[in-house]
């Protein structure tokens, strides 16, 4: 694709042009980054994808195996990435967002290098829009049952040690649990598109316990640092 006069926001990053974007609606501006993988066989196939105008989506940016960063749409334009869903009751998340596209299939472990590259990114994106660490999510957050990256192979341990992910500061697990008070405190955590139970019991534990299997547990709740609900 043909090189344009835009300068990349963040350092570094190649700017690759996607025609699919706009202005963010409402006056808004990025309060929350929103983390995806690929799904694709390369990084180049996705970056194809998401500059192709009858594909109609994109991301701010992508980020390789091999740590390499393109930048598709300036961060201050509205990139077509989240879809419908909802966080903290708040809808139109593209027009809320900044949206990382990571090249990985979703199940095996992101490397190295593109996990140093996200990260300077990351400190770049928060430090330029003031977006603090609770709000950084996955795409499966927003979506739930609809969506499930950055997947359970994704390393959100690593981002909360940086200070660039929230940590809800689990405490110990309460001795029993409804799908009732483990709604409740999942949406008051942020969880609020619509979901069935194991659509949103799958969410949370994507984001905060990716080993979790069966049935809700005790452990599911206090995971959300809120099981005194």
């Amino acid at each position: 694709m043909a090189a344009s006069g835009q300068q990349p926001d963040q350092p570094g990053a190649l700017w690759y042009p996607s025609p699919n974007f706009g202005p963010r609606r409402d006056g808004l501006t990025p309060s929350l980054i929103v983390l995806h993988y690929t799904a694709m066989d390369s990084a180049q196939a996705a970056l194809e994808r998401l500059c192709d105008p009858v594909a109609e989506v994109s991301a701010h940016y992508l980020i390789g195996a091999d740590g390499a960063l393109w930048q598709m749409v300036a961060e201050q334009k509205r990139a077509w990435h989240a879809g419908a869903g909802e966080w903290h009751g708040q809808s139109d998340i593209n027009s809320r967002s900044i949206g990382i596209e990571l090249d990985n299939l979703g199940c095996h472990p992101f490397s190295a290098p593109q996990m140093a590259a996200l990260e300077r990114l990351m400190h770049g994106i928060m430090q330029r829009w003031n977006i603090p660490p609770s709000g950084v999510i996955g795409h499966s957050c927003m979506a739930p049952g609809r969506k499930s990256d950055p997947g359970p192979r994704f390393d959100w341990v690593r981002l909360v040690r940086q200070g660039l992910a929230a940590d809800p500061a689990p405490g110990t697990a309460p001795k029993d649990v409804s799908p009732e008070t483990f709604r409740k405190a999942a949406h008051a955590a942020g969880f609020t598109a619509s979901a069935d139970d194991a659509a949103l019991l799958q969410a949370v534990r994507l984001r905060y316990r990716p080993g979790g299997r069966g049935a809700l547990v005790p452990e599911d709740l206090a995971a959300l640092g809120l099981q005194g609900l």
